[in-house]
């Protein structure tokens, strides 16, 4: 039996992570070790009697002979990174058992001049088949939930562009709108979905034209569902909104088919926490974070007016803290706000412990935290994190005094944190900044050159604040509305030079950020312009430059004439406090006299 294991298999499996049927490999025979069952797959460690790997194999690809310490072939596989884990994962696709059961693991001892394979003392083995292990796992299953364990599905985190067809077995639990656009090659329509396992993976999967047709009203929130003949491609970081490295496409030959009539599952969520103190670089970013904090304080509900529908939503803050000793408001809307928001109130005195996944931060109150549609709020999980953290709490945090994550910040400055405060010179020497995603940084700088004679300002409709087309006698066309507004608004769309100590760089600047330079609104300015010899417009440009203020800015690169440039953005702007200014230099000074 022992010849029947083939010699460095394991050494085959690294090197060939991902075999084609183009790739001639030799038999690999392997033992099976600590087979377990978990949800719909088995867990077990591959050995070749030298080394180990962890391995993942469907229930469905599995047969009765396969058992513990016994041998089997591996016929189709993959080598993968399974997210959260810190190890590669053998996915078997396909195998064989060659031998039952051996009394003992294979151990393969290496001497001077001969390798042997030497079996450990006999040891009483209890050996399962699977056939066992699934009837005490599942006892009395529905007939139902046994014939849908006759589909082979594969988990989301073994999936990747390089595999040929699969199935996999999901729960939707977020569906976007279908959005129509128009483009150099046409017209068309697009929605995306997030799509969730039992494991808690999650992929987002996008529709187009047909296809988003076909699947619109096939997605229903919350059920599950079968997938297969969709295509998978790297996710664009920029975009991407779940933890994964991948993204699905699916086409109009896709199959989408709901389970019926079986047992489905809740999927366990998968967090990612970032520490309250680390949310600075995170401000103002399309990507979702997830937090755990101790509720310190919930306020009443409030009723807030959205602008873009005029409809009344329901808004609860909330006040977390964690063991970085800072605290962070949460805004909880719509039934965040009412359902689950009222029962922290009526425990926030016991410190309970919450959960959040996928939060948008902002730069409100200089860092803020907001749920979006597809938030989760877990109120004293039941999980390492949370355990640690509520002694830390119990223990010395109720008594610790703690600060808000943005209290460091300037009080009319709503930016991020200090730590990725940068002079003008590291900009502009790194052309290659914000070439991934826009980067964004804090800076301070004096407004040094405002062409006068550049067009400042645009006329906008007073609704969307898109720009509009004057029809002389007539009023204005706002083709964003589609209707004709009488009167309209300036808002500023201004190009100067901004300078520090390390040299300067032209920023674009919008609406109320250019308001609080140049010291009047754009409507004010236009008038200065035209009344008398328009010397007060020139006074106004002239009073606005050279006066220190502290920016937010956002750098990405664009292409001008076949040349890339930066694009420097302001996102906030205010006038600078030198009493925290003056704090942050002997900060920065005290280390240096050290």
């Amino acid at each position: 039996m022992a010849k029947l294991v083939s010699p460095d298999a394991i050494s085959i499996i690294k090197s060939n992570p991902n075999p084609d049927s183009s790739v001639d490999l030799p038999e690999i025979v392997v033992q099976v070790l600590d087979m377990k069952l978990a949800r719909n797959r088995y867990t077990f460690d591959v050995s070749d009697g030298k080394n180990k790997l962890k391995a993942i194999l469907s229930s469905d690809a599995i047969n009765e002979n396969i058992q513990n310490l016994s041998l089997i072939r591996v016929i189709s596989y993959t080598l993968n990174d399974i997210p959260n884990k810190n190890e590669k994962y053998l996915i078997v696709e396909k195998c064989e058992t060659v031998s039952p059961p051996l009394e003992a693991e294979f151990k393969v001892e290496v001497k001077s001049e001969n390798a042997g394979i030497v079996l450990k003392p006999k040891q009483e083995v209890v050996t399962k088949s699977a056939a066992q292990i699934i009837h005490e796992q599942n006892g009395n299953m529905a007939p139902a939930a046994r014939m849908s364990m006759t589909r082979r599905v594969h988990p989301l985190a073994s999936l990747n562009p390089y595999q040929g067809n699969w199935t996999i077995k999901v729960r939707l639990t977020a569906k976007g709108t279908m959005r129509h656009y128009k483009n150099a090659r046409g017209e068309g329509c697009v929605f995306n979905v997030e799509l969730t396992d039992e494991d808690g993976t999650q992929i987002q999967a996008t529709m187009f034209n047909e296809a988003a047709k076909k699947f619109f009203d096939v997605f229903e929130m919350g059920k599950v569902y079968y997938i297969s003949k969709g295509t998978l491609k790297v996710a664009n970081k920029q975009f991407k909104t779940v933890q994964n490295d991948y993204e699905m496409t699916l086409n109009e030959n896709s199959q989408v088919e709901e389970a019926v009539n079986e047992a489905a599952f809740v999927p366990e969520t998968q967090f990612n926490f970032v520490p309250i103190d680390q949310l600075g670089p995170y401000v103002q970013q399309k990507q979702l974070i997830d937090v755990i904090g101790v509720v310190k304080d919930v306020s009443p509900t409030m009723s807030i007016r959205r602008k873009i529908d005029n409809e009344t939503v329901p808004k609860r803050d909330i006040t977390i803290a964690d063991d970085t000793k800072k605290t962070v408001v949460v805004s909880l809307w719509g039934a965040l706000a009412t359902d689950l928001g009222q029962k922290l109130l009526d425990i926030v005195n016991e410190s309970p412990v919450v959960a959040i996944k996928s939060l948008r931060v902002s730069d409100f109150q200089g860092v803020s935290l907001s749920t979006v549609s597809k938030s989760i709020v877990e109120i004293n999980p039941n999980s390492p994190d949370s355990q640690k953290l509520k002694s830390w709490y119990c223990s010395e945090g109720k008594e610790t005094s703690m600060e808000s994550v943005g209290s460091g910040l300037s009080p009319s400055m709503k930016s991020g944190v200090g730590a990725d405060r940068v002079t003008l010179d590291h900009i502009t020497s790194n052309p290659s900044l914000g070439e991934e995603k826009p980067a964004v940084f804090t800076t301070r700088a004096c407004m040094s050159l405002i062409k006068s004679d550049q067009p400042m300002y645009y006329r906008a409709c007073p609704t969307c604040k898109k720009k509009v087309t004057e029809e002389p006698g007539s009023g204005y066309w706002c083709q964003e509305c589609q209707k004709r507004e009488t009167n309209c608004s300036l808002r500023y769309m201004v190009s100067a030079k901004f300078s520090d100590v390390s040299g300067g760089a032209w920023f674009s600047v919008f609406s109320d950020e250019a308001a609080k330079i140049i010291g009047c609104s754009a409507d004010e300015l236009d008038k200065m312009k035209f009344q008398d010899d328009g010397s007060d417009f020139q006074t106004q440009l002239k009073k606005a430059t050279w006066v220190p203020h502290l920016f937010r800015i956002g750098v990405a690169p664009r292409e001008y004439n076949n040349e890339k440039r930066q694009r420097i953005t302001v996102r906030y702007a205010s006038p600078v406090d030198f009493a925290a200014e003056a704090k942050l230099l002997l900060n920065e000074i005290c280390p240096m006299k050290a």
